[in-house]
Parts: structure tokens; C-alpha cells; sequence
């Protein structure tokens, strides 16, 4: 870093999200409402300020991982702490959040972005981006299926991943239920109770080794001075593409715009 970026970069981390005398803070916000423990939420919010850090630095278009994106999506609902304190106090720049236009030509420009997102994290602090919060890029653009869910209504259930694994579940309920049905003993019902349960913990412990929970957002971010251009190509004046766009073939609604600066 030169010394004015780095000088920035400073500004970036002494910014506080979580403001004084508030019962109901910024990062426990974040937390529950996305099922996250505290410990990772405070990482996601420092990776959430090397993004931003990110924006500012670079010429090309960044995207953020999906945890990221959380965060930022939350920051700008506190209007006054994004646009004023973040934006014009820290950074002397609008960081917007803009959506893509879709269609495989944004994936593919927009999956180069988050690719350079993570060589320039690399570049800029002398280390790979965590993998538990920036996913690969497989994950990042296609496990993107959320929506929104009142936890107090509903109960959720984690999918098996594995087809293989989900026929063994099936026919292993089947075979149980006429055990039970056959059988007249609560001691047998009790001790194909607790196989099911064994194994359906054993099928679920074993998809979510593999898995991840990253997303693909509908948001992004342009970079300029003081001024909204969003996430469009570079015009006149404007160092190439100002937007990253974080979406996936074949999924036209998805995806995030970038950032960039002159």
C-alpha cells in the first residue's frame, strides 16, 4: 500500500458500525438475520470493510462474497452511518449499490470481477480471503435459491445434497415403519427410533462437509467523486467497467455490480 491508501485503509477500520447507547446494535442485527454467531459476524464485518477498502483502491470492478454483501446490505438501510459517515466522512467517495442487468455476458464479466476481488485482497493485504466467508466462485454464483423466512413460524430443515444418500433415508424410514407397525414392543420401537435418528444426523453431517453458505446477491456497488454514475461500462472520463456483477448463467435476476474509481 502507499501511504495514502494505507492511511485510508486506517480510516476504514477505525469507522465503528455498532453506534454508542444502542440496545439493538448494528453487528447483532447482522447476526440474527442471518443465523450468524457473533464471533463470525465480527469477521464478516471486518471482511465487509476490506471490501469497501477494495472499492476504493481499484480501477476495475469488484464484487463481494455473499456474507459480505450481507453486511453491506444492511449498512446502507443506516442511511446517515453509510452516505455521511462512511461514504462522505471516511471514504470522500459515493460507493453505490447497484443491480446487474443479467444475461451470461454479466456473468462471465462479472465472475473475472470476483476472481481480481480476491487476487487484489491477496495484493493488498498478504493474504488469501478466508474461504468461509468468500466462497469459491462455483459456490459464490450458483448457490444463490434465498428468501426471506419468519423463523418464529416456520421450522427448517436442511436438505440432503446427495440423491443416493436421500434414497437410503426413504427406504430406510419405510423399512422401520413396518418394523414399528409389525412389532409390538415399545423397547423395538424405541430402538428403531433412535437408528433413524442416527442416521439421518450421519446423511446431513456428511452433505454439509462439502457445502458452503455462500449466495449470489442482487446488489452491487459503483465507486465515483461525490457523484452516481452506478454500474455501467466506462464512458468518457471513467476508468473502464465502474461495476462487478456477481451472477451466473442462466440466472438473469442475480447478480452484484461493482465498484470502481477514476
Amino acid at each position: 500500500m502507499t501511504s495514502q491508501q494505507a492511511q485510508l485503509w486506517q480510516n476504514i477500520q477505525d469507522f465503528q458500525l455498532d453506534g454508542p447507547e444502542v440496545d439493538f446494535t448494528f453487528s447483532e442485527r447482522l447476526a440474527r438475520e442471518n443465523g450468524w454467531t457473533k464471533v463470525y459476524t465480527e469477521r464478516v464485518i471486518i471482511e465487509y470493510k476490506k471490501f469497501i477498502f477494495l472499492c476504493c483502491i481499484s480501477s476495475d470492478g469488484v464484487t463481494p462474497s455473499d456474507p459480505v454483501d450481507q453486511a453491506w446490505h444492511l449498512h446502507l438501510t443506516y442511511t446517515q452511518s453509510y452516505w455521511t459517515g462512511l461514504c462522505r466522512d471516511v471514504l470522500g467517495q459515493e460507493i453505490h449499490h447497484n443491480p446487474t442487468r443479467g444475461g451470461r455476458a454479466e456473468a462471465g464479466k462479472f465472475n473475472g470481477y470476483y476472481t481480481r476481488t480476491q487476487q487484489l485482497y491477496t495484493q493488498f493485504f498478504d493474504i488469501a480471503p478466508p474461504d468461509d466467508i468468500w466462497q469459491n466462485n462455483i459456490t459464490r454464483f450458483t448457490d444463490i435459491n434465498f428468501q426471506r423466512v419468519n423463523m418464529a413460524r416456520y421450522w427448517l430443515l436442511r436438505k440432503p445434497g446427495n440423491g443416493s444418500q436421500v434414497a437410503i433415508l426413504l427406504m430406510l424410514i419405510i423399512v422401520v415403519g413396518l418394523f414399528i407397525q409389525a412389532s409390538e414392543t415399545a423397547i423395538a420401537i424405541g430402538i428403531m427410533v433412535a437408528v433413524i435418528v442416527i442416521v439421518v444426523i450421519a446423511v446431513y453431517q456428511n452433505e454439509s462437509g462439502g457445502s458452503s453458505n455462500g449466495g449470489c446477491s442482487d446488489n452491487g456497488c459503483s465507486g465515483d467523486d461525490n457523484v452516481h454514475h452506478g454500474g455501467h461500462s466506462g464512458h468518457d472520463g471513467h476508468g473502464g467497467d465502474s461495476g462487478c456483477s456477481s451472477g451466473c448463467s442462466g440466472c438473469s435476476a442475480s447478480g452484484c455490480s461493482g465498484c470502481g474509481s477514476h
